[in-house]
């Protein structure tokens, strides 16, 4: 059974690691929910096409975008 180390690393048995075609050197990403930690290896172009049916509004600028969204937030709106 994995151990957390001092650095808190913990090293995935290698049949765990075959079976989620986990290499060395992948990246992954990790979530909790309810107390349970879910790996997921990251997969280049997982992604790919997830936002391709939001249409964007080419007048508003990134930044304009970035600064509506943190007054939103001070307002406790978002």
């Amino acid at each position: 059974m994995p151990k957390v180390s001092a650095k808190r690393q913990i090293t995935i048995p290698i049949d765990q690691c075959q079976e989620a075609h986990i290499d060395p050197g992948d990246e992954i990403e990790t979530f909790i929910y309810n107390g349970q930690i879910t790996i997921i290896k990251k997969t280049k172009g997982a992604a790919q096409g997830l936002l391709s049916s939001v249409k964007t509004d080419k007048r508003i600028s990134d930044e304009s975008s970035l600064q509506s969204t943190l007054k939103q937030r001070h307002k406790g709106i978002v």
